[in-house]
């Protein structure tokens, strides 16, 4: 894994702010109106994440023809798809789909950029706050137009802590656990909850329901701020292959104490294989 910009990479990461603040006029115009439906695994889909999704792959497969590009909202294919080239794209056009087909804010366009299967660069766009957040190595990370770190404050009662209700009802006692010891928010944007890490706004986060186009662009971002991001059944990067059918990653992070607190606060109870 590359751990300063090189030319390619910097080269990639211009055009792919440019690609993602190019669908900023389509997020604000179908903003809460977006024609939705229904995917085969129970998830919302809208025109517009369509429209995103085709929009950035185009932009960036132009320019750049020898990359591969995964999103969230590709065909699904029989089997993984191998990753393969030194650069690698992972999208979710729209992270938080429900809140923005029903007019909620909370949503971000997440991109990743990988190298050699490595989160390398992320870049995301805030809807809530009209914000792109981005960094990498050797970069840093901005919130806007500010340099942005983690918050190194320990675990406490004040402490503001992503984090979604799990999908395996087995882990519904993790709520009461973690608002034992700090305060949670819902936001009901995985990649959001992560970001929001690493510009300093959350001070950690626990999510059981990701998939890795939820969090590749938020990896770099808070391991670049100083923070640490723990896989809690089983390594997710460097990614191998693009799976639509892939299982859910479960994960706590924040700064290096904060997330090994939170760590073993969850360790009491049962932690499944990936994919379970």
């Amino acid at each position: 894994m590359s751990l300063h910009p090189v030319p390619a990479i910097r080269e990639r990461v211009e055009e792919a702010k440019a690609a993602v603040l190019a669908q900023v006029g389509l997020l604000e115009a179908s903003f809460g109106r977006a024609e939705t439906r229904w995917k085969s695994d129970g998830t919302r889909v809208t025109a517009v994440d369509l429209a995103i999704s085709a929009d950035i792959v185009a932009r960036l497969s132009r320019r750049f023809p020898e990359d591969q590009f995964f999103s969230e909202e590709l065909t699904e294919a029989a089997e993984p798809i191998p990753v393969t080239s030194r650069c690698a794209w992972v999208l979710d056009p729209i992270d938080g789909t429900n809140n923005y087909a029903m007019g909620i804010a909370s949503c971000a366009i997440s991109l990743a950029l990988l190298e050699d299967g490595w989160p390398v660069y992320g870049v995301i766009y805030d809807f809530s706050r009209r914000t792109l957040i981005h960094g990498g190595p050797g970069v840093g990370v901005f919130d806007g137009d500010q340099s942005v770190r983690v918050r190194t404050d320990p675990l406490g009662p004040q402490s503001l802590i992503g984090f979604h209700a799990p999908s395996d009802k087995r882990f519904t006692g993790h709520v009461v656990d973690v608002a034992a010891q700090a305060k949670l928010r819902a936001l009901g944007s995985s990649t959001l909850h992560l970001a929001y890490v690493a510009v300093g706004i959350l001070d950690g986060t626990v999510d059981h329901n990701v998939k890795v186009w939820d969090i590749a662009a938020a990896v770099p971002l808070v391991e670049t701020g100083g923070g640490c991001v723990m896989y809690l059944n089983g390594p997710v990067f460097p990614l191998r292959a693009f799976d639509l059918r892939m299982g859910r990653i479960f994960y706590v992070a924040g700064s290096p104490a904060v997330a090994a607190r939170l760590r073993d606060i969850l360790a009491a109870r049962v932690i499944p294989a990936t994919g379970e």
